[in-house]
């Protein structure tokens, strides 16, 4: 054991590995990267002209070869690769590694039949289905780049993110399904086309009854464009290591999304190292990551990440909730999975449906349940380590961004465990040379608030922004001098372990004092009669700004005055006499359909600001459904 830069001693192997990737970096992320196939070894590991930076360099490979091809060739083609539930209809199918390699050379051939070329860029709006996957490792197999874009967006936020794509193939259904509603997406698609854009072709998968308005010359079903592509080439495309692999585009300051993107050396790379040292992920895992692959873990660890292990990767349909509160246990014990990754929200989601429904099951697979998305409150941690899981198995905290391509900082389980803290993400991991900063870049003592930053860059940090290479330095490598800014709000504690507190925006400046918001959430959490609750800053003449609480109550509890006094004797008990809260009780708090709270939405309501085009928030819903949140919020304060 040797003693790190705080006050805990790491095991020796980690040690020596954060030792590595720092101080020896090339050889280091060489050894990552030869357990990967390359098509031509590259001739630098990392040319850095800061801020502009390039990962394995000449190097030639393609990351759908390595997630299928590979493990054909090696003889596991007979392993299930997808396995896919429906949580609405109760549908199931598998695909092994041999039949999604035969499907996805398959529609490879169609996007060459519909005149994709490499470097062309294809939009897939779809639900999450095998196909979507196929479409996904299609695209990046013959070279193109796609954009995917979350099934729940509304026809303004797809229509823009396929007008800065620049897509030329637009990859739709005819609908998806949701609480038991159809979601019609071909109406959605057709009305965001009728703005500018570059599509050519519109290739829908029908999976209803119903008839489908098709328009002729555009739109295509999924069967003709195979049967077109016949006698086109499957063969994949050698791709060089720095060519695009697809865009992401996520939320920013301004009213347009960011085109994050990722490559297709460094990404795989990173993704893969990450999958073994955090996860622990192995060739014989079932794996359910339960997000959408509209969001960069269902890209990195729906998708990418575990058939780049030969795992087999459950993709779900559906909603924790719905058709009723155990269907994900049911899930987890009918397909065994023994590694699980979720949001906080969606534990918060099940835990507040109390400890019954997850006791009905046999959930004794699981070997790890691992959480990111937003700060896994120490409660909900608890609720889901002890109450479900009996501290059978670990469930570990971690942060990451949609950037980042994969973790950050995290609970390095695949090398030692280290002990967990709740309300933690741990420790930067190997690769992530990472500091808290003051507003000038100067680092500082344990305990305090800052900047969350990276000195150097990492092969899963996207190197540029779409089409938009000038905001990318200034929003990343300007803020802060010689770092890679997240904008996220953090401090760690004595032993180097991470505390985030949310994003620097959201932190709120009480009396001249830095408190983070999600603290405030964890300590009304804490509270037995508390089923979520959502903290944003509220202008204050006196104090500059004051917390501004909204808080669900459990199914059966009753707002009251005392229970008010109850949370914030708690939250100056937790956090000291100068928080000052305001608390108001509310039937639902404004959500994503993926259950993140929308507390910028909360903030514009109480400070009567306009909404704005909430559609470019990630992890959005369309813009009608977050209006109507918003308005229901309004009343429910009156």
């Amino acid at each position: 054991m040797s003693q790190d830069a705080g006050g805990m001693e790491y095991p020796f192997p980690l040690r020596v590995m954060l030792d590595r990737a720092l101080n020896d970096t090339d050889a280091f992320w060489s050894e990552v990267a030869e357990q990967l196939h390359w098509f031509k070894r590259w001739d630098k590991v990392l040319d850095w002209k800061y801020p502009h930076f390039k990962w394995f360099v000449n190097g030639a490979t393609n990351i759908s070869y390595n997630c299928i091809d590979r493990h054909v060739q090696e003889g596991r083609g007979n392993r299930a690769a997808i396995i896919w539930e429906c949580g609405e209809t109760g549908q199931t199918r598998v695909l092994t590694y041999n039949q999604l390699l035969y499907k996805v050379k398959q529609f490879a051939c169609a996007l060459r039949g519909l005149g994709v070329e490499k470097g062309d860029r294809v939009s897939i709006y779809m639900p999450m289905i095998p196909e979507a996957a196929i479409a996904m490792l299609a695209t990046t197999r013959i070279g193109a780049i796609h954009s995917v874009v979350f099934g729940g967006f509304g026809s303004t936020a797809l229509g823009d993110r396929v007008a800065d794509a620049g897509s030329k193939v637009l990859i739709t259904a005819d609908e998806g399904y949701r609480r038991g509603k159809t979601v019609h997406l071909k109406e959605v698609v057709d009305d965001a086309l009728n703005s500018p854009n570059d599509v050519e072709k519109v290739v829908v998968l029908k999976r209803g009854d119903e008839e489908l308005p098709m328009k002729d010359g555009r739109d295509t079903l999924w069967d003709q464009a195979t049967e077109a592509g016949v006698g086109q080439s499957s063969h994949v495309e050698h791709t060089d290591a720095n060519d695009l692999a697809f865009i992401l585009h996520t939320s920013g300051t301004t009213a347009k999304p960011k085109g994050v993107v990722q490559v297709h050396g460094g990404y795989q790379v990173y993704i893969y190292a990450m999958g073994k040292w955090v996860y622990d992920m192995r060739g014989d895992d079932v794996w359910w990551s339960t997000s959408d692959i509209g969001w960069i873990v269902g890209h990195s660890y729906v998708v990418y990440g575990p058939l780049l292990f030969g795992c087999s990767t459950l993709m779900y349909e559906g909603v924790p909730d719905y058709p009723q509160p155990d269907v994900w246990w049911s899930v987890i014990e009918r397909n065994r999975v023994n590694r699980l990754w979720t949001s906080p929200t969606g534990v918060r989601a099940l835990m507040k449906y109390g400890d019954e429904w997850p006791k009905k099951y046999d959930l004794d697979s699981l070997r790890l349940v691992v959480c990111a998305g937003e700060v896994l409150n120490p409660p909900a941690w608890e609720w889901l380590q002890k109450t479900v899981l009996k501290d059978r198995v670990p469930v570990i905290d971690h942060m990451w961004q949609t950037e980042s391509g994969g973790p950050m900082v995290g609970n390095p389980y695949g090398i030692n465990m280290l002990p967990v803290k709740p309300g933690s993400a741990t420790i930067p991991l190997p690769g992530i040379e990472a500091d808290i900063v003051d507003d000038n870049g100067n680092p500082l003592p344990p305990r305090t608030k800052g900047h969350f930053v990276c000195r150097r860059p990492f092969p899963g940090l996207t190197p540029t922004i779409w089409k938009d290479d000038e905001r990318y330095v200034e929003a990343y490598w300007s803020r802060i001098p010689n770092c890679y800014y997240t904008g996220d709000a953090a401090e760690r504690d004595e032993d180097g372990y991470y505390y985030f507190m949310g994003r620097m925006d959201e932190v709120i400046k009480i009396s001249g004092h830095r408190i983070g918001t999600i603290e405030v959430e964890s300590a009304i959490v804490s509270h037995p009669d508390v089923a979520e609750a959502a903290v944003v800053g509220k202008p204050d003449e006196l104090r500059g700004e004051v917390a501004a609480g909204f808080v669900v109550l459990k199914a059966g509890k009753e707002p009251s005055e005392g229970l008010k006094k109850e949370l914030l004797q708690l939250v100056r008990g937790n956090l000291g006499p100068l928080v000052v809260l305001e608390v108001n009780f509310v039937k639902i708090l404004p959500k994503t359909r993926s259950g993140k709270i929308l507390r910028r939405l909360i903030k514009s309501v109480i400070t009567n600001q306009p909404l704005g085009d909430y559609s470019t928030i990630e992890d959005s819903a369309s813009l009608q459904e977050i209006e109507k949140a918003a308005e229901e919020l309004r009343k429910s304060l009156k």
